[in-house]
């Protein structure tokens, strides 16, 4: 459970910084990125973002490069025979739900799938240990 919804959350990592530089073109702006054309954004708190750091943000900085970092570090749990905390899964559910509610048309029934099988593998590790743990009456 734990290894699949690491993968799952790679590809959407990998999947989504792919999509957007490619077929949305954010890569059409790095020029601009590592021009230091972004620093006039960073210094005016709330001015209106520039197509190119718009681009920034939904390629690189916001979500899919942090995904992959997560689904990563659940694969190397895993490896390890290590279940990921139930915080990460609630996090996840979290933003899984608002994408659902506010950007609908995105592939979020994937990372919700990711959630549960995450919540299922904390709950099977739970009463694993309840049942290690319990008292053995002779």
């Amino acid at each position: 459970m734990v290894k699949i919804a690491g993968w799952l959350m790679v590809f959407f990592g990998v999947a989504h910084t792919t999509a957007a530089l490619t077929f949305d073109k954010a890569a059409r702006h790095a020029g601009t990125w590592f021009s230091g054309g972004l620093w006039h954004e960073a210094t005016h708190n709330f001015t209106p973002m520039s197509q190119a750091g718009a681009a920034f943000w939904f390629s690189i900085e916001i979500f899919g490069p942090p995904m992959l970092v997560i689904g990563l570090i659940i694969l190397w749990m895993d490896r390890r025979g290590i279940t990921p905390p139930t915080f990460i899964a609630w996090i996840l559910g979290v933003l899984a739900l608002l994408d659902a509610i506010i950007l609908l048309p995105t592939p979020w029934p994937l990372m919700v799938l990711a959630v549960v099988l995450l919540l299922l593998a904390a709950r099977r590790d739970s009463l694993r240990e309840r049942t290690i743990d319990a008292p053995v009456h002779a």
